[in-house]
């Protein structure tokens, strides 16, 4: 991964956690780098930036707050997603989300859209809005 597409990722990691950037501006950033999928690993609080040609960079992000459900909610999940576009702090959405046993997410920016997931596998694809 080049200098500038980890600088990016490092930036919008930290955008991220400081809640001062929307969604839609990250995803642009990211894709302006050439970046063309991350995963965000909640357990771990990281995340991993993946370029087309394979390299990737990982960096560390803010611990969620909050417990991770056992069982997986789409529902809940689904409406900590649509809280989070109407503006709801990215914090906030991460703890939401835990509480609703999501424990990471892809985003792909090239299929725009992102896929939530739980322990044991289960799954909620959502795609980026005006799809």
């Amino acid at each position: 991964m080049d200098m500038n597409a980890i600088r990016v990722a490092e930036e919008c990691t930290r955008l991220s956690d400081e809640e001062g950037t929307p969604f839609p501006e990250i995803v642009a950033a990211l894709m302006g780098a050439g970046i063309e999928q991350y995963h965000a690993d909640l357990l771990r609080s990281e995340k991993t930036y993946y370029m087309p040609d394979g390299t990737s960079h990982v960096v560390a992000g803010a611990a969620v707050k909050g417990v991770f459900a056992r069982e997986f909610a789409g529902d809940d999940v689904q409406a900590a997603v649509r809280a989070a576009q109407a503006g709801l702090p990215y914090s906030q959405f991460c703890t939401r989300i835990a509480a609703a046993g999501c424990t990471g997410y892809f985003v792909s920016m090239t299929g725009r859209r992102a896929v939530y997931f739980g322990r044991t596998g289960e799954n909620l694809t959502e795609h980026f809005p005006g799809r």
